[in-house]
């Protein structure tokens, strides 16, 4: 049996399952949600070239916990999938399946740093550079990063944007957030033309009837995902040669961080971010202090 063909084998899904149910007396709920966090542990491992549980190594492991936290899982249910992880892996040490336990040092959603890294404007212009625009796929990648650092969409707000919701003569966007709480957010002149090529020229091609409105389509034709627009950023990011960690929450983060960075009023920021609370928009003015005291620093003559 080729193994990479049926991963419930390969990462011994079954035995876990019975491990969970039989051995742990855990509840019935307990073992459908850490069999399903482990098969989501499982396709992700694929795709990093990692075919047994024993392959997967502590740094694919931390990627992993960061990919569903961009994906904008509740810190909750990330508690749970590390919490399902540390189990699985017990018990496969502890039944000789694995050697070591890779997930030791698992860092919980609460020792999380509160924000990302920011992407200064030269990285910003490599990164909106990287898709090679000649490829129809490419126009709609640049056409999403420009769109995201333009208005600090959130992933899901980006993934279920509508044309209707695109104002181009009045260089607008309607955003629904949390909780469908509209908000009126501008947008760039550049961030405008590169949706409106995209949305003129590419989605055509693609909407096969099944884009429901939906501004930003897979090659399907069916609403890109939020898989999708992190996987377009990441892409990006890897061909732009930067070394940071680029996400779609770094865009909306560095959209905010280059806004206080120009002198643009708290307020402001706070109702083009969607922030109920101006206390979580005050978060992003660590960066700007930061900003600041190395402004200090290279100018003034006795810093």
């Amino acid at each position: 049996m080729d193994l990479a063909l049926a991963p419930d084998a390969a990462f011994r899904v079954e035995q876990f399952r019975d491990y969970l149910a039989l051995e742990a007396g855990d509840s019935p709920h307990t073992v459908t949600n850490y069999v399903r966090d482990v098969r989501r542990l499982a396709g992700y491992a694929a795709t990093q070239g990692a075919g047994r549980p024993q392959e997967v190594t502590s740094t694919q492991l931390r990627e992993f916990i960061y990919a569903l936290k961009d994906l904008g899982l509740a810190p909750a249910t990330i508690r749970r999938q590390i919490s399902a992880i540390r189990t699985y892996y017990r018990f496969l040490v502890g039944e000789g399946h694995a050697a070591r336990d890779p997930s030791e040092r698992l860092e919980s959603p609460h020792q999380w740093r509160r924000l990302p890294s920011v992407l200064t404007v030269t990285e910003i212009e490599r990164l909106l550079a990287a898709p090679n625009t000649d490829e129809p796929l490419a126009i709609r990648d640049g056409a999403l990063i420009e769109f995201a650092y333009a208005t600090g969409a959130r992933v899901s707000e980006l993934v279920s944007l509508k044309l209707q919701d695109v104002l181009f003569e009045d260089g607008l966007a309607r955003i629904f957030g949390k909780g469908a709480k509209e908000r009126i957010v501008p947008v760039g002149r550049r961030a405008l033309g590169s949706v409106a090529l995209y949305v003129r020229e590419i989605r055509p091609r693609f909407d096969t009837g099944k884009g429901r409105g939906i501004v930003f389509l897979n090659a399907r034709g069916t609403p890109l995902s939020r898989v999708g627009a992190w996987m377009i950023i990441k892409r990006a990011a890897r061909l732009a040669g930067l070394t940071k960690r680029v996400t779609p929450h770094t865009l909306r983060h560095t959209f905010a961080t280059h806004l206080l960075e120009g002198g643009a009023d708290l307020r402001a920021v706070q109702e083009m971010l969607g922030h109920a609370d101006l206390a979580t928009t005050q978060l992003y003015t660590h960066v700007d202090r930061e900003y600041l005291r190395t402004v200090h620093k290279t100018y003034h003559p006795r810093s």
